[in-house]
């Protein structure tokens, strides 16, 4: 099943155009990368599929809930990790607060940082960052989540936990779209991978099939 479909998507910004006829889908279960250099359009690409960035043609549509885990996290400073979490589904989604909590514990508890809770974004690691923000991502239980760069602030060893706990995510059936320039990472946890430059997709296939 299709989660999310893009269509001959275009997007300007500066009067200059940074993505170009973009088109393609990702299915529930499976993950896919977005490769290239900087600046040929990956993080513009989730902005829009999240909604943030305007496009000029074409279509996206995506089923069910989006998720964004942003590249440097944007957790709330003044909020401990669970607070986090929680703020999303009682805010937006309007759930009431213990049950919000007690989810937003059990997610912390499945990547690890359950311990964390109650620590404050400054108190957390790189690496604890991202899960609690993983998690915050996870709490209105998107069917589709969205990654941009995902490896920036972690060693070898943290790069294989985490692609580890993406493939264990798409099993549950959710599409996972992930922004990287990290090949190994993508090669480690991506089941397509989508090449950029331009703003174009220039390649697409398997990972280590594709250039």
């Amino acid at each position: 099943m299709s989660l999310l479909e893009l269509t001959g998507v275009a997007i300007d910004r500066g009067g200059r155009r940074v993505v170009d006829d973009v088109t393609f889908s990702a299915e529930a279960g499976t993950i896919t990368a977005l490769m290239g250099p900087s600046g040929t359009g990956k993080t513009t690409i989730l902005r829009a599929i999240a909604r943030l960035e305007r496009i000029e043609s074409g279509r996206i549509h995506t089923e069910g809930r989006v998720g964004f885990v942003f590249q440097f996290h944007h957790l709330f400073a003044h909020m401990t990790a669970l607070h986090n979490v929680w703020l999303a589904p009682v805010h937006v989604l309007g759930e009431a607060r213990a049950a919000a909590e007690g989810r937003g514990r059990g997610l912390l508890d499945a990547l690890g940082v359950g311990h964390r809770a109650d620590a404050f974004p400054h108190e957390l690691s790189g690496g604890e960052a991202q899960r609690v923000a993983i998690a915050r991502a996870l709490a209105v239980d998107p069917s589709l989540l969205l990654m941009d760069e995902p490896t920036a602030s972690l060693d070898p060893a943290r790069r294989g936990e985490l692609a580890s706990t993406l493939r264990a995510l798409a099993t549950r059936g959710r599409a996972i779209l992930v922004a990287t320039h990290d090949t190994d990472f993508a090669h480690a946890c991506a089941d397509r991978v989508l090449v950029l430059d331009g703003g174009r997709v220039v390649s697409e296939g398997a990972p280590g099939k594709v250039s």
